[in-house]
């Protein structure tokens, strides 16, 4: 009988339920558990029983695999997230679920996946917690890869361990490309836009309901991402219009948080992406020999293969630097643009650490602009919504007076600064790097921080400048094998991974002196800068600047692309900046962006 009225509440459900904020696909109270004795390996999560592994050596139980949801496949593809169907025989959860499917490399992913294991029965997330815990902080972790890259493996045994094993981690998958962000009009009314972002909210509601079988506090959940999982976190934290509270989780980090153009989900771009896709899928209007069906039909009866070369196939066509489906505004789930929004500070959650790269940019950007009118060509491509005179702005608010040069970083504070210097460009080409990295990941992430300041909520700031600073290369200083990064200093590792572990034991991201220094550094004892984190607000606007020093530079070559600084004597060097000042007016920069975000749209 338990299991009958297990089954009946499960069949109830429906994607509806996915409108109201409040409501909860899975319900702790109905769940039946059998008799698991003392294995604390063993968890029984009503629909399933999952059987983890330990590891004597880090102290840490793992469990990979764990299904959040049932195959978003046949019928269900694009459609909203549903609770797993059940299956009472213990699995073992120490492999990790297939990864999603991904799209083409436009720009190309920092994830590496193997193409062998992606199918669209995808949505699985794993957890790593201590041995013995109860109780414990939880970190999520929302994996980057523009929306249609990447995947939940993460390992984060070296992240607890440097924190002495004192939270629990879960790292979820969501869908991908045309499977989590296709959008159109037919597609609104026949299914879900933003399926992804749905997939993220019910990984969020799992974690509230059975995140305590794994010794981990549901009223203590931090999330977190990188790049698109940053963007992924804003959405999150933007959620409902901001109405949550800290129904889900109460902090959030989100680092180089990527904000792509943001469209209405039936606006003519997200619209000629859907038109494009199925036809190159065999579902262009009238081309499948069936009038009666529509097109979202016909799309579904597709295999995998035929969708994800159609995928390609479009994402070949957008402009360089993005990628073809992307998180619309669906006046639900997402209700605003970030830019808007977040200036009215309607946020869930209490508080924020957030950051961007030094260079964001580069990766992103053509690295072939040499004249101020190939920099013009190259903005109105990329804005084509801006007139002749929003690119006048452009220009002027981006003004530069290095042509070329010596690359080198800069200090940020003083001197030449990012508009047309850093170590990967000068002149134009650096001009053109500045520009998307601030309207596309930098300022999100000052939006972000002001949304948090005052109002019973706080944000902390920083900027991640170990040299070359690029996008990505914060997350081996978060997650990597120590010293695997040869442009990052065992101290700094250690460093940022206590600001992480701090934040979410403690919600303050300072870190002792003999962290913040490190074993290799000739400071005193004096205080750092990151031992007294100050949080950001918009009279005091501080970030804390990670940089290191010292080392031995290492030049361009055959096999190195941007210089870097290695070797035993790189020490950190951590500073309190001011972020409005920061880079020669950065801050009036966002708020200039901020002001043509309804043109963007951003």
């Amino acid at each position: 009988m338990a299991l009958l009225r297990l089954a009946a509440f499960v069949l109830s459900l429906s994607a509806a339920t996915l409108a109201s904020p409040q409501s909860r696909p899975f319900n702790h109270a109905l769940r039946e558990r059998q008799n698991l004795g003392n294995d604390p390996l063993t968890v029984d999560l009503g629909y399933g029983v999952y059987r983890g592994y330990a590891n004597a050596s880090t102290g840490i139980n793992t469990w990979r695999g764990i299904r959040f949801a049932a195959p978003p496949t046949g019928d269900l593809r694009w459609q909203g997230p549903q609770p797993p169907a059940i299956n009472r025989t213990t699995t073992a959860a120490e492999a990790y679920g297939s990864a999603c499917p991904q799209i083409g490399s436009n720009p190309p992913s920092n994830a590496s996946t193997s193409s062998t294991q992606l199918t669209e029965d995808c949505l699985f997330l794993n957890v790593q917690s201590p041995a013995n815990a109860s109780n414990l902080p939880v970190l999520v972790w929302i994996h980057g890869g523009g929306y249609g890259a990447g995947n939940g493996r993460q390992d984060f045994s070296g992240l607890l361990n440097t924190n002495g094993n004192n939270f629990v981690t879960v790292a979820i998958q969501y869908r991908l490309g045309p499977f989590g962000f296709l959008a159109s009009d037919e597609l609104y009314k026949r299914g879900v836009v933003n399926a992804g972002l749905l997939d993220q909210f019910f990984a969020l509601q799992w974690v509230q309901t059975y995140i305590r079988e794994f010794g981990g506090d549901p009223s203590a959940v931090t999330i977190s991402g990188e790049s698109a999982g940053g963007g992924s976190v804003m959405l999150m934290d933007m959620a409902y219009g901001g109405t949550l509270g800290e129904s889900l989780f109460q902090k959030s980090i989100a680092a180089s948080p990527y904000l792509p153009k943001q469209y209405n989900y039936k606006d003519w771009v997200p619209s000629q992406n859907y038109y494009a896709f199925a036809s190159a899928a065999g579902c262009s209007i009238g081309g499948y020999g069936n009038a009666s069906q529509n097109i979202v039909d016909c799309l579904r009866s597709k295999d995998t293969s035929t969708l994800q070369k159609a995928s390609v196939v479009v994402t070949a066509t957008v402009t360089y630097g993005t990628w073809a489906f992307l998180p619309v505004t669906d006046g639900t789930l997402v209700q605003s643009l970030p830019s808007t929004q977040l200036l009215g500070k309607r946020v869930n959650g209490r508080s924020l650490l957030v950051g961007n790269n030094a260079n964001e940019g580069p990766s992103f950007t053509p690295q072939t602009i040499t004249s101020e009118s190939a920099l013009l060509s190259w903005v109105q491509s990329t804005l084509p919504e801006f007139t002749t005179g929003d690119l006048a702005k452009v220009l002027i608010y981006y003004p530069i007076s290095n042509t070329s040069g010596t690359k080198f970083a800069t200090t940020g504070v003083s001197g030449p600064s990012a508009l047309d210097q850093s170590s990967v460009g000068t002149g134009q080409q650096q001009r053109a790097n500045n520009i998307y990295a601030e309207l596309t990941f930098v300022c999100p992430s000052y939006w972000m921080a002001e949304a948090f300041s005052g109002d019973d909520r706080t944000s902390f700031k920083y900027q991640f400048s170990a040299l070359p600073g690029m996008h990505g290369q914060d997350v081996a200083a978060y997650f990597g094998i120590l010293g695997s990064a040869p442009y990052l200093s065992t101290d700094y590792q250690l460093a940022l991974r206590r600001i992480w572990g701090n934040y979410v034991t403690t919600s303050n991201p300072s870190i002792s002196n003999a962290f913040a220094t490190g074993s290799s550094s000739n400071a005193s004892a004096s205080a750092n800068a990151a031992s007294s984190w100050p949080v950001f607000s918009n009279s005091a606007p501080y970030q804390l600047n990670l940089n290191q020093t010292g080392g031995t530079l290492v030049l361009p070559n055959s096999t190195v692309t941007t210089e870097y600084l290695t070797g035993p004597s790189l020490m950190n060097n951590f500073t309190l900046a001011n972020a409005y000042t920061w880079e020669a007016g950065r801050g009036a920069r966002c708020d200039f962006w901020r002001s043509v975000g309804q043109i963007i749209p951003a």
